[in-house]
């Protein structure tokens, strides 16, 4: 089956050039000029991964990519202009699986989206891995706590699921950027933005982490809880 991917972005000329460059790739490309198209093309069809710009008219980037995050998983890969850390980082916390920074490559573009989507679809060994009372069903690709949904995002999973199959040893930023995601370079800061969300999901007290501790000037730890 042909994988849909809706592109986002208010400047024809990027729709245009990212258009030919995914269909070049194999893929099915839709287009929205701004987000409140790019919603109403999503209720109408889920697409299997979004290229969202951030600087959008209307309903921003950020935004969107908070509905969409409302209504499931589906991967998103943002693009923001150079300056922009703040909206990027922004965008990685509620969500967003991927960024490319402007100017891009097309090509780099398309591998990154077909990276996210190969993270996505990803086959596991059906197996269920538990921790007290989280529990995460490799298989089917959901998690839960003390036994209700967990909301998270492909790369959110990748890394919970990394970290408690190495629990008790400690990851550098790099090394999870590398082992997790297969990322050999990226922004570092990925990994303390999804390490921060984490918190927020899993621990009682996000401020005082009992799961995923900080370990100074080496990077972060897993520790089984004692449930």
């Amino acid at each position: 089956m042909v994988e849909r991917v809706l592109v986002v972005d208010d400047d024809t000329t990027v729709r245009d050039v990212v258009r030919r460059y995914l269909e070049h790739a194999g893929y099915e490309v839709e287009l929205a000029g701004d987000g409140e198209t790019a919603l109403q093309l999503m209720a109408a069809h889920e697409p299997d991964i979004v290229v969202l710009d951030l600087m959008l008219p209307g309903i921003d980037g950020i935004e969107v990519c908070r509905r969409i995050r409302q209504r499931g998983s589906t991967p998103v890969v943002m693009l923001t202009a150079l300056g922009e850390e703040e909206d990027r980082i922004a965008g990685l916390q509620i969500g967003a699986d991927d960024y490319v920074t402007k100017p891009f490559s097309p090509r780099e573009l398309a591998l990154r989206v077909s990276s996210v989507l190969r993270r996505a679809s990803r086959a596991y060994e059906p197996r269920v891995v538990r921790d007290g009372d989280l529990e995460l069903d490799v298989a089917a690709h959901t998690a839960t706590l003390d036994g209700m949904p967990l909301q998270l995002t492909t790369r959110e999973f990748d890394l919970l699921a990394f970290f408690i199959g190495n629990a008790g040893k400690a990851f550098g930023r790099a090394e999870l950027l590398e082992r997790v995601w297969g990322w050999q370079f990226g922004d570092q800061s990925t990994v303390t933005v999804h390490v921060r969300r984490l918190r927020e999901k899993i621990e009682k007290d996000p401020a005082k982490p009992r799961r995923l501790s900080t370990v100074w000037g080496v990077g972060y730890r897993y520790d089984r809880s004692s449930l």
